[in-house]
Protein backbone atom coordinates (compact mmCIF):
# COMPACT_ATOMS: atom_id res chain seq x y z
CA UNK A 1 0.00 0.00 0.00
CA UNK A 2 1.34 3.41 -0.96
CA UNK A 3 0.65 6.41 1.26
CA UNK A 4 -1.27 9.42 -0.11
CA UNK A 5 1.88 11.51 0.27
CA UNK A 6 5.51 11.06 1.28
CA UNK A 7 6.02 10.86 5.05
CA UNK A 8 9.26 11.15 7.00
CA UNK A 9 10.66 8.49 9.29
CA UNK A 10 9.96 10.80 12.24
CA UNK A 11 6.31 11.19 11.14
CA UNK A 12 5.82 7.42 11.13
CA UNK A 13 7.64 6.98 14.45
CA UNK A 14 5.32 9.52 16.05
CA UNK A 15 2.23 7.74 14.72
CA UNK A 16 3.19 4.50 16.50
CA UNK A 17 5.18 6.07 19.37
CA UNK A 18 8.38 4.19 18.55
CA UNK A 19 12.11 4.85 18.51
CA UNK A 20 13.87 5.05 15.17
CA UNK A 21 17.35 4.57 13.75
CA UNK A 22 18.33 6.77 10.82
CA UNK A 23 17.75 10.25 9.44
CA UNK A 24 14.49 11.65 10.81
CA UNK A 25 13.76 13.13 7.38
CA UNK A 26 14.21 9.80 5.57
CA UNK A 27 11.30 9.51 3.06
CA UNK A 28 8.70 6.76 3.52
CA UNK A 29 6.38 5.98 0.61
CA UNK A 30 4.25 3.09 1.83
CA UNK A 31 4.02 -0.21 3.72
CA UNK A 32 3.94 -3.78 2.48
CA UNK A 33 4.38 -7.39 3.44
CA UNK A 34 7.71 -9.06 2.78
CA UNK A 35 6.64 -10.80 -0.46
CA UNK A 36 5.56 -7.56 -2.18
CA UNK A 37 7.69 -4.94 -0.42
CA UNK A 38 9.41 -2.29 -2.56
CA UNK A 39 12.02 0.40 -2.07
CA UNK A 40 10.56 3.18 0.08
CA UNK A 41 8.22 0.81 1.96
CA UNK A 42 7.96 -0.27 5.58
CA UNK A 43 8.06 -3.99 6.34
CA UNK A 44 7.54 -5.53 9.78
CA UNK A 45 9.31 -8.44 11.46
CA UNK A 46 8.82 -9.76 15.00
CA UNK A 47 10.71 -13.07 15.07
CA UNK A 48 14.51 -13.58 14.99
CA UNK A 49 14.06 -16.33 12.40
CA UNK A 50 13.02 -13.70 9.84
CA UNK A 51 15.26 -10.77 10.84
CA UNK A 52 17.79 -11.33 8.03
CA UNK A 53 15.08 -11.74 5.40
CA UNK A 54 13.46 -8.44 6.39
CA UNK A 55 16.72 -6.54 6.77
CA UNK A 56 17.95 -7.75 3.36
CA UNK A 57 14.63 -7.19 1.58
CA UNK A 58 13.79 -4.29 -0.73
CA UNK A 59 12.19 -2.47 2.21
CA UNK A 60 13.70 0.88 3.13
CA UNK A 61 12.24 0.87 6.65
CA UNK A 62 12.19 -2.20 8.90
CA UNK A 63 9.73 -2.20 11.79
CA UNK A 64 11.45 -4.55 14.23
CA UNK A 65 11.29 -5.55 17.92
CA UNK A 66 15.03 -5.47 18.60
CA UNK A 67 17.85 -2.98 18.11
CA UNK A 68 20.08 -4.47 15.44
CA UNK A 69 22.74 -3.17 13.07
CA UNK A 70 21.00 -1.09 10.43
CA UNK A 71 21.94 -1.99 6.84
CA UNK A 72 23.31 0.81 4.69
CA UNK A 73 20.62 2.80 2.94
CA UNK A 74 17.87 1.63 5.31
CA UNK A 75 16.29 2.82 8.54
CA UNK A 76 14.70 1.08 11.52
CA UNK A 77 11.60 1.60 13.63
CA UNK A 78 12.07 -0.06 17.03
CA UNK A 79 8.82 -1.34 18.51
CA UNK A 80 7.93 -3.67 21.37
CA UNK A 81 5.17 -5.10 19.13
CA UNK A 82 5.68 -4.69 15.35
CA UNK A 83 2.53 -6.71 14.53
CA UNK A 84 0.38 -4.32 16.55
CA UNK A 85 2.05 -1.23 15.12
CA UNK A 86 1.83 -2.45 11.53
CA UNK A 87 -1.92 -2.82 12.02
CA UNK A 88 -2.03 0.60 13.64
CA UNK A 89 -0.48 2.12 10.52
CA UNK A 90 -2.88 0.16 8.28
CA UNK A 91 -5.83 1.55 10.22
CA UNK A 92 -4.47 5.09 10.12
CA UNK A 93 -3.81 5.15 6.37
CA UNK A 94 -6.82 3.08 5.36
CA UNK A 95 -9.54 3.74 7.94
CA UNK A 96 -12.85 1.90 7.77
CA UNK A 97 -15.60 3.99 6.15
CA UNK A 98 -19.13 3.06 7.10
CA UNK A 99 -21.49 2.58 4.17
CA UNK A 100 -24.76 4.51 4.04
CA UNK A 101 -26.02 3.19 0.70
CA UNK A 102 -26.13 -0.14 -1.08
CA UNK A 103 -24.21 1.34 -3.98
CA UNK A 104 -21.69 3.96 -2.93
CA UNK A 105 -21.73 7.30 -4.68
CA UNK A 106 -17.98 6.90 -5.23
CA UNK A 107 -18.44 3.59 -7.09
CA UNK A 108 -17.75 3.79 -10.84
CA UNK A 109 -19.82 1.57 -13.15
CA UNK A 110 -18.93 1.23 -16.82
CA UNK A 111 -21.20 1.53 -19.82
CA UNK A 112 -23.40 -1.49 -20.47
CA UNK A 113 -22.84 -3.05 -17.06
CA UNK A 114 -25.91 -4.54 -15.37
CA UNK A 115 -26.23 -4.45 -11.60
CA UNK A 116 -28.98 -6.79 -10.36
CA UNK A 117 -31.04 -6.09 -7.18
CA UNK A 118 -29.53 -6.29 -3.70
CA UNK A 119 -25.93 -5.86 -4.85
CA UNK A 120 -23.61 -4.01 -2.46
CA UNK A 121 -20.81 -1.87 -3.92
CA UNK A 122 -18.50 -0.25 -1.38
CA UNK A 123 -16.56 2.97 -1.53
CA UNK A 124 -14.30 3.52 -4.55
CA UNK A 125 -15.27 0.29 -6.28
CA UNK A 126 -14.59 0.35 -10.03
CA UNK A 127 -16.47 -1.90 -12.48
CA UNK A 128 -15.72 -1.86 -16.21
CA UNK A 129 -17.95 -2.11 -19.28
CA UNK A 130 -20.48 -4.82 -20.14
CA UNK A 131 -20.29 -6.66 -16.83
CA UNK A 132 -23.13 -8.60 -15.22
CA UNK A 133 -23.30 -8.55 -11.42
CA UNK A 134 -26.01 -10.89 -10.14
CA UNK A 135 -28.17 -10.43 -6.99
CA UNK A 136 -26.66 -10.39 -3.50
CA UNK A 137 -23.09 -9.94 -4.67
CA UNK A 138 -20.98 -7.98 -2.16
CA UNK A 139 -17.96 -6.02 -3.35
CA UNK A 140 -16.04 -4.32 -0.57
CA UNK A 141 -14.27 -0.95 -0.74
CA UNK A 142 -11.57 -0.34 -3.31
CA UNK A 143 -12.01 -3.44 -5.48
CA UNK A 144 -11.42 -3.12 -9.23
CA UNK A 145 -13.37 -5.18 -11.79
CA UNK A 146 -12.45 -5.17 -15.49
CA UNK A 147 -14.62 -5.40 -18.62
CA UNK A 148 -16.94 -8.28 -19.59
CA UNK A 149 -16.87 -9.82 -16.12
CA UNK A 150 -19.73 -11.96 -14.77
CA UNK A 151 -20.15 -12.46 -11.01
CA UNK A 152 -22.90 -14.79 -9.85
CA UNK A 153 -25.23 -14.49 -6.87
CA UNK A 154 -23.94 -14.51 -3.32
CA UNK A 155 -20.27 -14.00 -4.10
CA UNK A 156 -18.20 -11.75 -1.83
CA UNK A 157 -15.10 -9.89 -2.99
CA UNK A 158 -12.78 -8.07 -0.62
CA UNK A 159 -13.23 -9.68 2.78
CA UNK A 160 -10.28 -9.47 5.17
CA UNK A 161 -7.23 -11.71 5.04
CA UNK A 162 -7.23 -14.72 7.36
CA UNK A 163 -4.12 -13.51 9.20
CA UNK A 164 -3.81 -13.65 13.00
CA UNK A 165 -1.18 -13.62 15.73
CA UNK A 166 -1.69 -16.08 18.58
CA UNK A 167 -1.47 -14.38 21.96
CA UNK A 168 -2.28 -15.60 25.47
CA UNK A 169 -5.40 -13.42 25.42
CA UNK A 170 -6.58 -14.74 22.04
CA UNK A 171 -5.93 -14.14 18.36
CA UNK A 172 -5.00 -10.64 17.19
CA UNK A 173 -5.95 -9.78 13.62
CA UNK A 174 -3.60 -8.12 11.16
CA UNK A 175 -5.61 -5.33 9.57
CA UNK A 176 -6.02 -5.74 5.81
CA UNK A 177 -5.50 -2.62 3.70
CA UNK A 178 -4.92 -4.17 0.27
CA UNK A 179 -7.50 -4.82 -2.42
CA UNK A 180 -8.63 -7.07 -5.28
CA UNK A 181 -8.16 -6.69 -9.03
CA UNK A 182 -10.28 -8.77 -11.42
CA UNK A 183 -9.13 -8.41 -15.03
CA UNK A 184 -11.23 -8.61 -18.22
CA UNK A 185 -13.35 -11.60 -19.30
CA UNK A 186 -13.34 -13.33 -15.92
CA UNK A 187 -16.36 -15.37 -14.77
CA UNK A 188 -16.91 -15.98 -11.05
CA UNK A 189 -19.55 -18.45 -9.91
CA UNK A 190 -22.08 -18.30 -7.10
CA UNK A 191 -21.17 -18.21 -3.41
CA UNK A 192 -17.45 -17.64 -3.96
CA UNK A 193 -15.24 -15.70 -1.55
CA UNK A 194 -12.09 -13.85 -2.56
CA UNK A 195 -10.07 -12.08 0.17
CA UNK A 196 -8.32 -8.77 -0.29
CA UNK A 197 -4.55 -8.50 0.01
CA UNK A 198 -3.04 -7.58 3.35
CA UNK A 199 -1.20 -4.62 1.82
CA UNK A 200 -1.04 -5.56 -1.86
CA UNK A 201 -3.62 -6.97 -4.26
CA UNK A 202 -5.25 -10.31 -4.77
CA UNK A 203 -5.22 -10.65 -8.57
CA UNK A 204 -7.38 -12.70 -10.96
CA UNK A 205 -5.99 -12.34 -14.48
CA UNK A 206 -7.75 -12.14 -17.83
CA UNK A 207 -9.95 -14.97 -19.03
CA UNK A 208 -9.96 -17.08 -15.87
CA UNK A 209 -13.16 -18.99 -15.05
CA UNK A 210 -14.12 -19.82 -11.46
CA UNK A 211 -16.90 -22.25 -10.52
CA UNK A 212 -19.29 -21.99 -7.54
CA UNK A 213 -18.19 -22.16 -3.90
CA UNK A 214 -14.52 -21.38 -4.35
CA UNK A 215 -12.36 -19.69 -1.68
CA UNK A 216 -9.29 -17.67 -2.72
CA UNK A 217 -7.05 -16.31 0.03
CA UNK A 218 -5.28 -12.98 0.39
CA UNK A 219 -2.54 -11.86 -2.00
CA UNK A 220 -3.03 -14.86 -4.26
CA UNK A 221 -2.31 -14.40 -7.97
CA UNK A 222 -4.37 -16.42 -10.44
CA UNK A 223 -2.93 -16.36 -13.97
CA UNK A 224 -4.65 -16.02 -17.35
CA UNK A 225 -7.16 -18.61 -18.60
CA UNK A 226 -7.15 -20.72 -15.44
CA UNK A 227 -10.05 -23.07 -14.66
CA UNK A 228 -11.01 -23.52 -11.00
CA UNK A 229 -13.79 -26.00 -10.24
CA UNK A 230 -16.26 -26.06 -7.37
CA UNK A 231 -15.19 -26.20 -3.71
CA UNK A 232 -11.52 -25.46 -4.36
CA UNK A 233 -9.76 -23.71 -1.48
CA UNK A 234 -6.62 -21.68 -2.17
CA UNK A 235 -4.67 -20.23 0.76
CA UNK A 236 -3.01 -16.83 0.77
CA UNK A 237 0.12 -15.76 -1.13
CA UNK A 238 -0.23 -18.56 -3.68
CA UNK A 239 0.59 -18.20 -7.39
CA UNK A 240 -1.22 -20.05 -10.17
CA UNK A 241 0.55 -19.44 -13.46
CA UNK A 242 -1.39 -19.21 -16.74
CA UNK A 243 -3.79 -21.96 -17.85
CA UNK A 244 -3.71 -23.97 -14.62
CA UNK A 245 -6.70 -26.25 -13.97
CA UNK A 246 -7.82 -27.18 -10.44
CA UNK A 247 -10.64 -29.72 -10.31
CA UNK A 248 -13.24 -30.00 -7.54
CA UNK A 249 -12.26 -29.86 -3.86
CA UNK A 250 -8.56 -29.29 -4.45
CA UNK A 251 -6.89 -27.68 -1.44
CA UNK A 252 -3.79 -25.51 -1.90
CA UNK A 253 -1.48 -24.51 0.97
CA UNK A 254 -0.16 -20.93 1.24
CA UNK A 255 2.94 -19.63 -0.44
CA UNK A 256 3.31 -22.18 -3.25
CA UNK A 257 3.46 -21.81 -7.03
CA UNK A 258 1.64 -24.05 -9.50
CA UNK A 259 3.29 -23.89 -12.90
CA UNK A 260 1.78 -23.06 -16.27
CA UNK A 261 -0.70 -25.59 -17.70
CA UNK A 262 -0.54 -27.85 -14.66
CA UNK A 263 -3.69 -29.86 -13.94
CA UNK A 264 -4.58 -30.97 -10.40
CA UNK A 265 -7.24 -33.68 -10.20
CA UNK A 266 -10.20 -33.58 -7.79
CA UNK A 267 -9.76 -33.88 -4.01
CA UNK A 268 -5.99 -33.46 -4.17
CA UNK A 269 -3.97 -31.58 -1.56
CA UNK A 270 -1.20 -29.28 -2.83
CA UNK A 271 1.43 -28.86 -0.12
CA UNK A 272 4.44 -27.95 -2.30
CA UNK A 273 5.07 -26.01 -5.48
CA UNK A 274 4.29 -27.94 -8.68
CA UNK A 275 6.00 -27.76 -12.07
CA UNK A 276 3.90 -26.80 -15.05
CA UNK A 277 2.75 -29.01 -17.88
CA UNK A 278 1.91 -32.09 -15.81
CA UNK A 279 -1.15 -33.67 -14.19
CA UNK A 280 -1.18 -34.24 -10.44
CA UNK A 281 -3.26 -36.26 -8.00
CA UNK A 282 -3.42 -37.25 -4.34
CA UNK A 283 -2.77 -35.76 -0.92
CA UNK A 284 -0.02 -34.84 -0.75
CA UNK A 285 -0.31 -34.70 -4.51
CA UNK A 286 2.30 -35.99 -6.89
CA UNK A 287 2.50 -36.66 -10.63
CA UNK A 288 -0.74 -38.47 -11.41
CA UNK A 289 0.78 -41.46 -13.21
CA UNK A 290 3.15 -42.09 -10.31
CA UNK A 291 0.36 -41.74 -7.78
CA UNK A 292 -1.88 -44.17 -9.68
CA UNK A 293 0.93 -46.74 -9.76
CA UNK A 294 1.32 -46.36 -5.99
CA UNK A 295 -2.42 -46.93 -5.48
CA UNK A 296 -2.32 -49.99 -7.72
CA UNK A 297 0.57 -51.33 -5.65
CA UNK A 298 -1.37 -50.83 -2.43
CA UNK A 299 -4.28 -52.86 -3.83
CA UNK A 300 -2.10 -55.94 -4.37
CA UNK A 301 -0.15 -55.52 -1.11
CA UNK A 302 -2.44 -57.89 0.92
CA UNK A 303 -1.97 -60.58 -1.72
CA UNK A 304 1.81 -60.18 -1.56
CA UNK A 305 1.77 -60.36 2.24
CA UNK A 306 -0.31 -63.55 2.17
CA UNK A 307 2.14 -65.16 -0.25
CA UNK A 308 5.10 -64.19 1.92
CA UNK A 309 3.42 -65.57 5.07
CA UNK A 310 2.83 -68.93 3.35
CA UNK A 311 6.49 -69.36 2.47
Amino acid sequence: MKFPKIYTLKDIAQLIDSEFVGDENFPVYGMNEIHVVEKGDIVFVDHPKYYDKALNSDASVVLINKKVACPEGKTLLISDDPFRDFSKLATYFNPFNKADKSISESAEIGEGTIIQPNVFLGNNVTIGKNCLIHPNVVIYDGCTIGNNVTIHAGTTLGSDAFYYKNRETGFDKLISCGSIIIEDNVDIGAACTIDRGVTGNTLIKEGTKIDNQVQIGHDTIIGKKCLIASQVGIAGCTVLEDEVTLWGQVGVISGVTIGRKAVVYAQSGVSNSLEGGQAYFGSPCDVARKKYRELAGIKVLPEIINKVNKI
